[in-house]
């Protein structure tokens, strides 16, 4: 059994002088969710197009399923849910007729999960494609992507458009299909989402992937703040010495520590443990903070790449 739904080895493509993505090793579970982040220009979008051989590697090679991302694309894609950062669609169509269209390419009837799916995300489909709103084209993006069940989803900037309601039932789509053992490959630069859903995080980076870790693990690199407040006074100084330990304040007549902690917190829960320890708070890093600590305060994800 194939226990790598994508795997790459120095997967490189550069546009004449300009490098897409560069030398990316990437590994994805079967069944995992995993967020794929950078900022503009990045790299993110050139990944997908060569996972989905929309493009050829200048150098490297990669899989889906064990598959050749070449030889094998056309297997490939009838695995695959794709929705592009760059949803085009027919405007002359209803969104019915666009979904039975590719419906019919793909050679199966996908009429009972098409209905639940724009039932779910409220969405008509006997209106003209030309008549939607932003957020109801990404509907249609949406439902044709996840409407035959596919082992992989790839999707790149998936809810761009959507309001906050049909982007918490996205993300409850996203945990049904990880409960079912499928695997979805998702690039964002809408951080809380891909913070909410994903089981492993990639950071790209001018071309190169820089990091891939959990959330958990991310955290752990950077700091996260800690307030401690004891039944009695306590001296704050074996607290400071501790490795990676910044001490913001000694308040409450030396009942209340507040602390900055670069790593894990592990030594110092411990080291309050053995005091008069009433409460921990600990504020972790979120993605954002993440994301900051690799690129700096001055650069933003963005949503194309």
């Amino acid at each position: 059994m194939v226990s790598r739904a994508i795997e790459t080895s120095g997967l490189t493509k550069y546009y004449g002088d300009t490098a897409g993505i560069v030398d990316l090793n990437l590994a994805v579970n079967v069944g995992e969710v995993f967020g794929f982040i950078g900022p503009n220009g990045a790299g993110k979008t050139t990944t997908i197009r060569l996972l989905l051989d929309f493009l050829r590697p200048s150098a490297g090679s990669g899989s889906i399923f064990g598959m050749d991302l070449a030889r094998d694309s056309l297997q490939i894609r009838s695995r695959v849910g794709y929705l592009p950062g760059d949803l085009a669609l027919y405007p002359s169509m209803t969104g019915r007729e666009f979904l039975i269209y590719f419906s019919r390419l793909r050679g199966i009837d996908t009429a009972a999960t098409t209905r639940k799916l724009a039932e779910r995300f409220d969405l008509d489909l006997d209106r003209r494609i030309k008549e939607y709103s932003k957020g109801n084209r990404q509907k249609v993006g949406v439902v044709n992507a996840f409407m035959h069940d596919p082992e992989l989803l790839i999707l790149d900037e998936p809810t761009g458009g959507l309001d906050p309601l049909m982007q918490q039932e996205f993300t409850e789509l996203l945990a049904e299909v990880r409960g079912e053992g499928r695997t979805v490959f998702l690039s964002s630069h809408y951080l809380p989402e891909v913070e909410r859903v994903a089981d492993r995080v990639g950071i790209v980076r001018e071309g190169r992937l820089i990091d891939v870790d959990t959330l958990a693990g991310f955290r752990s690199k950077v700091q996260s703040n800690l307030s401690i407040k004891f039944g009695s006074p306590v001296d704050p100084a074996p607290f400071a010495a501790i490795e990676g330990v910044n001490l913001i304040d000694c308040l409450d007549g030396g009942t209340l520590l507040r602390l900055s902690i670069a790593g894990s917190q592990k030594e110092v829960v411990a080291a309050a443990a053995a005091r008069d320890l009433l409460t921990v708070t600990s504020e972790e890093a979120d993605l954002d903070e993440v994301f900051l600590s690799y690129y700096g305060s001055a650069t933003q994800p963005d949503s194309a790449s």
